[in-house]
């Protein structure tokens, strides 16, 4: 027995030897995998501080942004679940306190992950799934107290591309034996999985919510089609410059509502008029997909964030420098950005035991729900006639309603009610279901 106890804090004592005083509280890890030559991934690890007598009961969560070229490290770790906000305040909903929570900058290139040469980010969604693959392999040498302890995958817009392929080469990995991890789900949120029923279901939505007229709704429908013509022509790069046209309509019709959340407050139409007479399809592209806020000064803040206290903290050296290779990173996914990936959500249902689960918010206008709706509806898996037949829940917490799911076999989907695209940060409480529902925690 003593012998055995000897084992186990020897154990112990391996595992949390990498486990460091980072930015902000509890202990942390950080740095970087290279993935393929050239090509260097960058990760920041939360241990849980959970009341725990050591941080592997609880289960490990990957974070993953969108963009494509969207931080992880920044946006999701500040603006949504980390232990600190955007103003250094102690944020009372973030999930460390019950897991494990890790976020990976990806695809590389994102954040605090760069390439040695621009022609090195990747240029296929495969491509970035084979990178993740590569990044776990190079994580788990790093840290093999996490092999066997569950882990789960959750995602945001672009992320919704992603974490699929990526759930479903880890899964094809573990079972080859290239590498061993305990993948239990995969939660895609408000996910850009198929983006020409996202860009159809706009102009819906915002003629419901009286945000446009019937002729704005004509307009945005007229542009939309465009793009779901380029999409059925399979001319992907044109269609990624006519999703970018079908924006500019929707901003002009709208006088500039909010793409990640329809109710929250603008600068409404003087200050979209001007970024329209820009006329730059590629920079509005990337400021709505990487940049998130049309709030130039809070972009700044993150910016400044990164850059200076958390660059420091974490010991970046001077050659990286967090964002720099972003907008690069989108560019160099423009053929591939308005491709579906429902076949392999499909796949992942069918071929594998993983739980998938997909949440939206209501308010959410960039990855619409009743665009999510219709893609869900276009799988064909095996549960699909159950699916459809099934019936839609109530979802409450603490006694108020946050919304509505509905599930057969490995799969659900999850209403989120007061919240828009960015979940964790809109609606904490319908997320701890979420959460609670997938890891048993939140």
């Amino acid at each position: 027995m003593k012998c055995a106890l000897i084992v186990l804090f020897a154990l112990v004592a391996v595992a949390t030897v990498s486990a460091k005083q980072g930015y902000g509280p509890g202990e942390q890890d950080w740095g970087w995998v290279d993935v393929r030559t050239g090509a260097h991934m960058f990760y920041w690890l939360y241990y849980t501080t959970a009341d725990v007598e050591h941080y592997t009961q609880r289960p490990l969560a990957i974070w993953l942004q969108g963009g494509p070229g969207a931080s992880s490290t920044g946006y999701g770790n500040f603006e949504e679940l980390g232990p600190l906000d955007l103003y250094g305040e102690y944020r009372n909903w973030t999930w460390v306190k019950d897991m494990n929570v890790l976020f990976i900058d990806n695809p590389v290139g994102s954040g605090f992950s760069y390439v040695d040469n621009i022609l090195q980010l990747p240029t296929t969604n495969n491509g970035i799934a084979k990178d993740l693959v590569s990044f776990m392999k190079g994580f788990y040498k790093l840290h093999p107290e996490f092999e066997d302890v569950p882990l789960h995958i959750f995602c945001e817009s672009y992320g919704g591309k992603m974490s699929p392929e990526f759930a479903l080469e880890l899964y094809y990995a573990v079972q080859r034996k290239e590498l061993k991890s305990n993948l239990k789900s995969v939660a895609l949120g408000d996910p850009w999985t198929s983006p020409i029923d996202s860009v159809l279901a706009w102009a819906p939505l915002l003629l419901n919510m009286g945000i446009v007229d019937d002729d704005g709704y004509e307009n945005i429908m007229v542009a939309a089609n465009k793009t779901a013509e380029l999409v059925a022509e399979e001319k992907w790069t044109q269609a990624t410059m006519q999703w970018s046209a079908t924006q500019t309509v929707l901003l002009r019709e709208s006088k500039g509502v909010d793409f990640y959340n329809i109710e929250k407050p603008t600068r409404g139409d003087a200050y979209t008029r001007m970024l329209l007479r820009k006329n730059n399809y590629l920079e509005q592209m990337y400021r709505t997909l990487v940049r998130f806020d049309i709030d130039e000064n809070r972009d700044k803040m993150l910016d400044d964030l990164m850059r200076g206290p958390v660059t420091e903290a974490l010991g970046i050296p001077s050659h990286v420098k967090w964002g720099s290779q972003s907008g690069s990173t989108f560019t160099r996914l423009m053929g591939d950005f308005m491709k579906p990936v429902i076949h392999v959500v499909n796949e992942l249902l069918d071929n594998t035991d993983l739980q998938v689960s997909v949440y939206s918010g209501h308010l959410d206008l960039i990855c619409a729900t009743a665009g999510t709706v219709n893609w869900i509806e276009k799988m064909r898996w095996s549960y699909r006639d159950e699916y459809l037949k099934a019936p839609r829940l109530g979802v409450s917490v603490d006694r108020i309603l946050e919304g509505y799911e509905k599930s057969a076999g490995n799969f659900s989907m999850i209403w989120v009610n007061r919240a828009g695209h960015m979940v964790p940060a809109d609606n904490p409480a319908g997320m701890s279901y979420i959460l609670k529902k997938l890891t048993n925690y939140g």
